[in-house]
């Protein structure tokens, strides 16, 4: 108790180089909180579009990104007929662009797409939809940015297109999006016969492990992924994943030097009180302890108060007009958990050299030092 009370002691003598310490820490961890719960989150909506109402993904084997896939139609006639598969959904993947937004996410689906009849229709009947080539349906975020209404024409790209219906989704990509008929997507895209992926739900999931056994079996470029095991493979995902991290990491990063600084300026102001605890009886280790411990609490309460600060950070991001649909503020306990234990870990390491340099003042000589 006595040790505690010595240690707050020490970072009360000097409040404000303790406070900027803390701040340091605190928002190293709310940048970091952030920018993994945003990427994770933007992760689990790109997921939560393949696995829309099923189990399996069908793809291309060895492309570097859905968009290069290219699922051939037969194949895709040839799956929906086994007696494993409830239903097959093909999904072509495409960029369109508009007048003042170059980037729009297009996608070529079926009217039986559960993204099609699963989504809420603000406008428009879902049994209209792929009656004509030219007719699409946009998600209610792709409706404002474009300012277009039901039974619009709006320029997509190099064409003109009816709008048939207006959709709201909870997914941000899908409400950002524009729904093409398949066949008119293919012919949009230059990829006609084919799609990007297939979406496939099965009869009993208990039938995945030999299904995807069949398309290896049966189609050499072709390969089939669970959908937790496509998440956990997916190139791109680790890429955001790894971008993730090391973002916040190097944040954190700047937050230990904080916490070194103040350290190494504390031992430096301190030569004389730690010559009279060594005097008193103070071991080496115990003086260390003291230090480490100073790091320590700095560390908890910044990293704190980012928790706090994160949180509160994502949850104003949630309410931006803009975002909606894009920003999950779901905070899993185990980012939570990592993100506390990687501030502590930067503070007590930020605390190695001063803990050294104070081991080795000798006590002697230290009383006479100015």
């Amino acid at each position: 108790m006595i040790f505690l009370k010595l240690i707050l002691t020490n970072l009360l003598r000097h409040r404000i180089r303790s406070l900027i310490s803390i701040a340091g820490i605190a928002f190293s961890v709310a940048a970091m909180l952030t920018v993994v719960t945003v990427l994770q989150g933007a992760i689990g909506m790109f997921s939560g579009i393949l696995s829309s109402d099923s189990q399996v993904i069908v793809f291309e084997r060895n492309v570097s990104d859905l968009f290069f896939s290219n699922v051939p139609a037969a194949a895709v006639e040839e799956i929906a007929a086994w007696p494993t598969v409830a239903h097959a959904d093909p999904v072509l993947f495409g960029i369109v662009s508009s007048a003042d937004h170059p980037i729009i996410t297009c996608f070529g689906v079926t009217a039986a797409d559960a993204r099609i009849r699963r989504a809420v229709w603000v406008a428009g009947d879902r049994h209209t939809f792929a009656r004509n080539p030219d007719d699409v349906v946009l998600g209610e975020r792709a409706a404002e940015f474009l300012s277009a209404k039901f039974d619009d024409h709006v320029p997509i790209g190099h064409g003109v297109f009816h709008v048939i219906g207006i959709l709201r989704t909870a997914n941000g990509f899908e409400d950002g999006g524009v729904f093409m008929p398949l066949a008119a997507a293919q012919s949009f895209f230059h990829k006609e016969g084919t799609s990007s992926v297939i979406t496939i739900r099965l009869r009993s999931k208990d039938d995945a492990p030999a299904f995807k056994a069949m398309v290896k079996a049966k189609f050499a470029n072709l390969i089939g992924l669970e959908d937790a095991e496509f998440t956990r493979s997916y190139s791109q995902f680790k890429i955001l994943k790894a971008t993730a991290w090391a973002v916040g990491g190097c944040g954190l990063l700047l937050g230990g030097l904080g916490v070194a600084n103040t350290m190494i300026m504390s031992v430096f102001t301190r030569i004389r009180e730690i010559a009279i605890l060594r005097v008193n009886g103070f071991s080496n280790l115990q003086v260390a302890a003291m230090i480490f411990g100073e790091s320590a609490v700095v560390s908890i309460v910044g990293a704190l108060l980012g928790l706090g600060t994160g949180t509160c950070l994502l949850f104003a991001l949630k309410l931006v007009p803009a975002l909606h649909g894009y920003v999950d503020v779901t905070l899993r306990p185990s980012v939570m958990l990592i993100v506390i234990l990687l501030a502590l870990v930067t503070g007590i390491t930020g605390a190695l050299y001063p803990a050294a340099y104070a081991m080795r003042v000798r006590a002697v000589e230290a009383l006479r030092f100015e």
